[in-house]
Formats: C-alpha cells, sequence, structure tokens
C-alpha cells in the first residue's frame, strides 16, 4: 500500500466520528422524500439486497447517508459497526475496499449483530458489482448501501448485479423540496394526493386554491433559475447557483467523471454536445444536424448520449409506438434538471424574458417532476406525434392505459384551439381524460369537450401547482395513481 495504514486509518476516522461520540456537524434535520425508502432498506430490507442510491453529482446522495446512519445510531446500532466511506477520496480509491475494511476491522472493536456499509461513490472502484454479489449471497451479517453518480448497468456489465441490489433513483430537489430547504412558508392548500383527485374538485374548491398558491408563482421562476442540485438552491444568489452547476457540477462530470469511468478522451466533443443539446433541450434529437453542426461521427455522438444518460445529466423519450415505430422515430431529449440548460448558457434572469425558452424549461421540471414520482412502478414516459405535426408532450404508459400531459406556459389563458394534439390524440387513442398544464394561476379547472363522439375531460393545472402536489406527493409512496 502507497499510503501507510496510519494514514488511512486517521482518514476513516475523520469520515466516521460517530466512532467517537460525536455527531455530523451542520447536518441537516429536514429529510428528503426518498429517505424513508433509504432507510427501510438498511434497517429492514423486503428482500436480500444491498441498496444503491443512484443519481448526479452534488445532488445529496452522501446526506441522505449520513442522515440513515444518525437514525440507525438514534435507534441503538452501535457506532463501531457503522462505516462510512467515500471512495472519490484519492488514498481510500487507491487503498482498495478489501484493505480499507480490514483496516476498520482491526482498529474499531466490532460489536455482536449487523454490521452496516455506507460506501460512497462506488463506481470508481474496479470490479465493485462483483464484490456486491458475493457480500450480498455469502455475508449476511452485513447490510450494504451504495451510492452511485452514474448507472452501474452498462454495457458488459449488466448481468452482475441482478438480484443483487435495489436502486433507489434520486433526482434533484422537486419544488415542494426546493421551498423546504430554503425555509420558505408552505402555501394554505390542501393535500392533493394525486392530481387525478382534481377531476372531482367544485369550482369553488380550485377558486379558493387560485387565492392560495399566488406565494408560489415568484419562488417557481426562482427555482426554474436555480435548479434542485441542494448547494444551488442555496446559494447567496441566482447568479452564483448557475456557477456552481456550470462549474462544480456539469464540468465536472464532463471533464473528470466521463474519463475516470468510461475513459472518454474525446472531451472537447463531448463538450459539444452536451451544449448542442442544452440548446434543444425539451426537443427532437436531430442526429443529423447534430453531426453535421459539430462534425462529430454518427457512433460517437449516440456514444456520448448514451453516456451522458448513463451519468443523470439528460433523459431520453422515446416516441409512442412499439418495434419499428420507436427504432425509426427520433428521441426527445430532457436535461435532468430545468437549470441545467440555462446555466450552461449561462442566462441568469434573462431566462423569465425568453417565452420560448421560458416554456421548454418549465416543460423539463414538470418532467421531471412525474417521472420522480412514477419511476420505480411500471410505467414508461413517451411522447406522440399525430397528423400535420400536432404532438403530445409526454404519455405516461400506465398499465392499462395512457395518460397524457400537455405544457403550455403561455402568458395566455388556454383554449379547446391551443389543444389540437391533445385533442387528436385523445380521439385516436380512445383516452378520455388528459392534463393541460398552465401558465396562469386563474387557468385552473376541468374543461369538458366532446370531440368525434368522444367525451374528453382535461384538468387544466398551473405548472406551480402541478409541480408542488407532485413533489409532496412523494412523500407518500404508497399512493401512485396519475
Amino acid at each position: 500500500m502507497i499510503a501507510p495504514d496510519s494514514e488511512i486509518i486517521a482518514i476513516l476516522r475523520e469520515m466516521n466520528p460517530w466512532w467517537r461520540g460525536e455527531r455530523v456537524s451542520d447536518l441537516p434535520t429536514w429529510r428528503r422524500a426518498a429517505f424513508a425508502e433509504l432507510d427501510l432498506w438498511v434497517r429492514q430490507p423486503p428482500a436480500p439486497r444491498a441498496v444503491l442510491l443512484s443519481g448526479a453529482r452534488q445532488i445529496g446522495k452522501t446526506t441522505l447517508f449520513l442522515q440513515a446512519i444518525e437514525a440507525l445510531v438514534a435507534k441503538g446500532v452501535n457506532p463501531r459497526n457503522i462505516l462510512y466511506v467515500t471512495f472519490d477520496h484519492p488514498l481510500l480509491k487507491l487503498a482498495g475496499l478489501d484493505a480499507v475494511l480490514n483496516l476498520w476491522r482491526t482498529t474499531e472493536v466490532r460489536d455482536p449483530g449487523l454490521e452496516y456499509l455506507f460506501l460512497d461513490e462506488i463506481q470508481f472502484l474496479p470490479h465493485w458489482q462483483t464484490w456486491v454479489k458475493h457480500q450480498v449471497d455469502f455475508q449476511k451479517e452485513r447490510r450494504i448501501a451504495l451510492t452511485g453518480s452514474a448507472t452501474p448497468l452498462v454495457a458488459e456489465q449488466q448481468e452482475s448485479g441482478v438480484g443483487r441490489w435495489h436502486t433507489i433513483r434520486l433526482a434533484t430537489l422537486s419544488f415542494y423540496e426546493f421551498l423546504r430547504i430554503r425555509a420558505r412558508p408552505e402555501p394554505h392548500l390542501p393535500e392533493v394526493p394525486s392530481l387525478s383527485r382534481l377531476f372531482d374538485w367544485e369550482q369553488s374548491a380550485f377558486a379558493h386554491a387560485t387565492e392560495a398558491a399566488a406565494v408560489l408563482e415568484l419562488e417557481f421562476h426562482e427555482y426554474l433559475q436555480r435548479g434542485g442540485f441542494p448547494q444551488c438552491a442555496l446559494a447567496p444568489s441566482v447568479t452564483w447557483a448557475q456557477k456552481l452547476l456550470r462549474e462544480d457540477i456539469v464540468d465536472k462530470v464532463l471533464k473528470r467523471d466521463m474519463t475516470a469511468l468510461f475513459g472518454v478522451r474525446r472531451v472537447v466533443e463531448l463538450e459539444h454536445t452536451f451544449l448542442y443539446l442544452c440548446l434543444h433541450d425539451g426537443g427532437l434529437l436531430d442526429m443529423v444536424a447534430l453531426c453535421g453542426n459539430l462534425s462529430v461521427k454518427k457512433p460517437t455522438a449516440a456514444n456520448f448520449i448514451e453516456l451522458l444518460s448513463a451519468v443523470h445529466l439528460i433523459h431520453k423519450l422515446p416516441p409512442l409506438g412499439y418495434g419499428k415505430e420507436v427504432l425509426r422515430g427520433r428521441h426527445k431529449i430532457y436535461m435532468a434538471d430545468a437549470a441545467i440548460g440555462p446555466s450552461v448558457l449561462s442566462k441568469g434572469r434573462a431566462l423569465l424574458t425568453d417565452d420560448a425558452l421560458l416554456g421548454r424549461v418549465v416543460e423539463t421540471a414538470f418532467f421531471k417532476h412525474v417521472f420522480t414520482r412514477f419511476y420505480d412502478v411500471n410505467v414508461n414516459f413517451a411522447y406522440w406525434r399525430g397528423r400535420n405535426d400536432v404532438e403530445v408532450d409526454i404519455i405516461a404508459e400506465v398499465p392499462g392505459r395512457l395518460v397524457p400531459f400537455e405544457i403550455k406556459y403561455r402568458s395566455q389563458n388556454t383554449g379547446a384551439e391551443d389543444l389540437r394534439g391533445m385533442l387528436e390524440f385523445c380521439t385516436t387513442k380512445g383516452v378520455r381524460r388528459g392534463y393541460v398544464i398552465t401558465r396562469r394561476l386563474n387557468d385552473f379547472g376541468v374543461v369538458r369537450i366532446r370531440q368525434d363522439d368522444t367525451d374528453i375531460e382535461l384538468l387544466k393545472i398551473p405548472a406551480p401547482l402541478a409541480c408542488y402536489w407532485l413533489g409532496r406527493s412523494e412523500l407518500e409512496p404508497a399512493n401512485r395513481e396519475s
């Protein structure tokens, strides 16, 4: 070992203050919605598996780990049976996992009972999937929790972890969590565990909610500019927030992680590809235009896009259909957070005066919310294009039905003439209900339209309310209605 044992032990003791009876300083008392699921899989896993907390850089994975450790200590687990280690640290990565575990057990006396291993940024270790598989199969006295900033099941490694870990995919802060972390007062709004419940509301209820939601409008625009990365949410200004996102998060992924994890050497071409995607956030991916404008070969660009998805910077949305319809169709690309594109493009507060860009950013924000709410159940997402280039932005493919969402973030109220794509989709597919995400708070309510002998109900709901309720309902994961 290049580093002496004493150096490694000193690092471990600094990372594990509970060994000496101390708490982690400045640990937030407020917990994200994902904490309950993580805590369950650490303390009473429903199946004999490890748990993998997966998500982008600087998204709050380490904080969740430290909160889970604090909860274990509070419940009486011997602190010396709990190990936290991050392999983002160069010396620990160099030492390797087995050496770190051996030093832990030679310096900290084990108490009878379970051991709890919290292994941060595990993707920096070679063959970690094989190690986890062996631990889950043969070390029943250990509970293992992992974090990773890149999707683990890539290429030849796809089979190594099947059935060995449960994945919790952590997104950036929802709008509701953004308000909580910034200690903003909550509006006096009714509980809405499912947006579908709003179809049953009386008109007076919509009016009362509209009045109560007035405080959300400015906060929602702040959220769109700052984004959902915790350090950006708490930055002293929008300028600082976008600088942090651009330099501390995006640049490190493109210039460091892509090389370290996937061996990317053509970093400039990768950066140009990502910039192109930022410029076309929420739009259809035109590979011919991308390759022609950037002078990048199609296989190279396609590989870059897959890797950007693997490190949680983008989402790919296929067209609705099956087989050749999907293979031949173009994907839509969404940034993983609404503020990524404006931050990379250094838009600042100018975002709020660019109606076209603001509409695309709201679409990205809403997609993140609805995707996060349903990612862990059997729901696929797509978009739909009909005749004469009419389109529905997002389709949730729920077992047995399709749920369409159209984003119309514009100053004027949304009328039937603005919803030709939604109405064509509903009549073509036999869908009776859909959702229209609006801008104006008073553009809120249920409209009923008869189209081609089909009775269609559309819920118009302002984006701040839709994102607020979707983010809040994540706290009730058992309820999975649309």
